[in-house]
């Protein structure tokens, strides 16, 4: 236990009372029926249901005991139905205890907690069957949703011309608090302009193995602050308090605080006489502590120890009162693991399972019946009538259908000269604001300070910067500044910092803003490819709570040359194929960027809709390559085909080779072409758009796969299977399943070794992708 601060903060706007203040047994009664509901889920899941695969089901009885007062007390006597609540992952039985009460879930749903089809290990905003804000499980991510939530919001708000009322609560362990993604987020310069920022953290001293040796409370209060956050802190509830302030009780608090971790959770698991012994300590104050203890029955010694601020009631309520809706704020609330069941305070309870016959005395000692454990409060009860009251109060109307408005599907000009897919980007989004004004309205694009080395920063003159507020800027009449940094509500580009785990956070959120407010947005995140991989997993858990974002990687590849082997991608090409609810394209030509990227706009911001990654390009290309047909039905017929995964960009009379070759590499590609040609070597050349569309087509021929394989007959038709040769500026594997599509011999060029910086001819040898590369592939193959 460490020293806290002292907690000064006036009451701000704080959400009124459900019940009178000097009435707490009503809410207690419930905080009881909470822990009870939450621990019998975990219980008949592990139990009672029947387990034929024998393994494990799982659960955290624990870790929902030691936050369910607070979560009781936030429920019932503190949300409104703006509010929006994160919950910690391993305490998604305690919200489904709070929704079962609130009439959101039956009984037969209770039983089905891990179960096929039924309530989640962890909360799941799309999963689960009742109210969940917001998905959590990976640890870290869930914490930090509401930041990006309430950004979203605001943004949200300057399209509706509404508000963004409403507080958004995380509910946080302290173990989760050792994840670097959290203080990326809490230091995001945004972040302490957002006073509907809640943080409560579940201050119990442990995490999955062990009781944790130096999780200082002091440190974090700290932090949070230098962070610019509001901290209250609610160590002790009223028993102790009233203990400490007898003769005796100082020395009493010194030594509670000073302990060790490990001490106090010792502590816990002794019996009166024992903690007689141990609690007075060893030095000078001993003599007062032991003549305190003294004073106290055996009973009342064994409940004061315990009697900390995160499970008193009353004491949550204060801290509540005191919340600044001016700034971020943080509640750290002193807890026991286990708190109420027998497990309390064990060091390695977090997993455990109590077995029936703890459950069984369990249910004695609170008037339970284990063999009919989803017993409701009687409507008439105080607490049944409370429970209604809260179901009536949080209570949300549903969200009004708003469609996103239609997108174009071609603007009808074609690129000419040389550029590249990265400058294709920013021209995009252009000509999307002469297009299609109000589509382009709803786009909102994200960076992590990389926006004018991505191409963004005529975008961003045109749109400008989103803020909180107006401000000033400072460079506005400097002549030599090229890129206007105007921040504004409604601004439509967010700047983050260096942190790309905040930014598929943010473009997540904002990607749910349909559903959340009813007001459909277009999310478009830009970052350099090589660190999509460091964004992967988060922005992967927003698509599985339903944000439908853009990311784009640029600029990518071995094509980067200069940069070296830090800054050239490799793996990337692969996420399209292996990412669920995910749509990935890497143009070869400027005009397919923006095919591709209208495409994406145009499934987003609805129901069943994707999100999409683009792997873009700085190496210039000379554009008249890509022969884009003249023809308007001819056009079409490519721009399906460009979305579908593939085009022929060649076809020969007879061709003895196919070379399938992706991005960055068509010049290259036709180079090589040219040369076997030459040679007496015709050839087909295929522009691979998506190995990911490609391979659904592969696996819908076989029927494993919703969906149609005509595709594979437009870029590999049957009676031209040929040899073939694949590249791609990235790992070949993304495109080796291509020969497996007619079972031809095949070589697979492409980057697997670590980069080098160099000339782009010398880079291009080295890893064997240049046109010399393709040409020896070609012959060994047709030889």
């Amino acid at each position: 236990m460490t020293p806290s601060l002292t907690t000064l903060a006036a009451g701000i706007n704080a959400p009124s009372m459900a019940i009178a203040g000097d009435d707490l047994t009503t809410l207690a009664a419930i905080e009881q029926r909470v822990l009870w509901l939450a621990t019998s889920m975990i219980h008949h899941a592990n139990r009672v249901r029947p387990n034929p695969s024998g393994l494990k089901v799982g659960g955290h009885q624990a870790s929902s005991a030691s936050i369910a007062t607070i979560m009781t007390a936030l429920w019932f006597d503190q949300l409104r139905a703006e509010d929006r609540v994160s919950v910690k992952p391993h305490a998604s039985p305690v919200l489904h205890a709070i929704n079962y009460l609130l009439g959101e879930l039956d009984e037969t749903q209770m039983t089905t907690l891990r179960q096929f089809g039924g309530i989640q290990s962890y909360p799941s905003r799309s999963k689960d069957p009742d109210t969940v804000d917001y998905s959590t499980g990976s640890v870290g991510i869930g914490a930090t949703a509401p930041i990006w939530g309430a950004i979203s919001r605001r943004y949200a708000a300057t399209l509706s011309g509404g508000g963004h009322a409403g507080r958004q609560y995380s509910l946080v362990g302290d173990a989760e608090l050792d994840e670097g993604a959290v203080w990326e987020a809490l230091l995001d310069p945004h972040v302490p302009d957002l006073g509907e920022l809640v943080w409560i953290v579940d201050l119990n001293r442990q995490s999955l193995d062990r009781v944790v040796p130096n999780i200082a409370a002091g440190k974090l209060e700290r932090m949070f602050g230098a962070a610019g956050w509001q901290v209250l802190t609610v160590p002790f509830g009223a028993r102790l308090e009233a203990v400490f302030a007898r003769p005796g009780g100082e020395a009493l608090r010194a030594r509670i605080l000073d302990m060790p971790n490990a001490e106090y959770q010792r502590l816990l698991r002794c019996d009166a006489g024992e903690l007689r012994h141990r609690l007075p300590g060893a030095d000078v104050t001993a003599s007062a502590i032991r003549a305190l203890l003294d004073t106290l029955d055996d009973d009342e010694l064994l409940r004061t120890i315990r009697n900390l601020g995160g499970h008193d009631l009353a004491a949550l309520r204060a801290a509540f009162a005191q919340i600044d809706d001016t700034r971020p704020t943080v509640i750290i609330a002193y807890t026991i693991k286990g708190n109420g069941l027998p497990t309390a305070g064990h060091p390695q309870n977090h997993s455990s399972l109590l077995t029936v016959e703890q459950y069984a005395q369990l249910a004695a000692e609170i008037g339970m019946d284990p063999g009919a454990p989803w017993q409701r409060f009687g409507k008439t009860t105080a607490e049944g009538v409370l429970c209604a009251q809260t179901a009536a109060r949080l209570r949300r109307e549903p969200v009004a259908d708003a469609a996103p408005p239609a997108v174009p599907a071609d603007f009808g000009r074609t690129p000419s000269g040389s550029g590249t897919t990265q400058a294709a980007l920013g021209r995009v989004l252009l000509d999307l604001t002469r297009s299609a004004p109000e589509v382009a309205r709803r786009v909102v694009t994200a960076s992590p300070d990389v926006s004018s080395s991505t191409n963004l920063a005529g975008w961003l003159n045109k749109a400008g910067v989103w803020s909180p507020d107006d401000r000033q800027n400072w460079f506005a009449d400097d002549p030599e500044t090229i890129m206007h940094w105007r921040e504004r509500p409604s601004g439509q580009h967010i700047e983050l910092g260096i942190a790309e785990v905040n930014l598929v956070g943010l473009i997540s959120e904002l990607g749910t803003t349909w559903s959340r407010w009813g007001q459909p947005l277009f999310p478009i995140g830009v970052l350099y490819d090589p660190f999509v991989e460091r964004a992967l997993e988060p922005w992967s858990y927003g698509m599985y709570a339903g944000g439908q974002s853009i990311l784009i990687g640029t600029p990518s590849g071995v094509s980067l040359a200069a940069e070296g082997g830090a800054h050239q991608s490799i793996k990337t090409p692969s996420i399209g194929i292996e990412q669920p609810e995910l749509l990935s394209y890497e143009p070869a030509f400027m005009q397919e960027v923006e095919w591709m990227l209208l495409a994406a706009m145009s499934q987003m911001a609805r129901p069943a809709g994707k999100s999409a990654y683009l792997r873009l390009s700085t190496k210039p290309v000379d554009q008249s390559l890509a022969a884009v047909p003249t023809d308007p039905a001819a056009r079409e017929r490519r721009r399906r085909q460009v979305l579908a995964g593939g085009y022929r960009l060649r076809s020969a009379a007879d061709p003895a080779v196919t070379i399938v070759a992706m991005g960055a590499m068509l010049p290259d590609a036709i180079e090589a072409a040219d040369r076997l040609t030459a040679l007496g070597v015709t050839s087909d050349i295929v522009c691979a758009t998506s190995p990911g569309l490609l391979f659904d087509a592969v696996q819908a021929r076989g029927g494993q796969h919703e969906g149609s394989d005509w595709i594979l007959d437009q870029v590999l038709p049957r009676e031209r299977a040929r040899p073939m040769v694949t590249v791609l500026d990235g790992h070949p594997h993304a495109l080796a399943f291509l020969a497996g599509v007619h079972g031809v011999p095949a070589r697979h060029l492409g980057v697997s070794r670590f980069g080098q910086a160099g000339d782009l001819a010398d880079v291009y040898r080295y890893h064997g992708i240049d046109a010399d590369s393709i040409v020896r592939a070609a012959l060994d193959l047709t030889a």
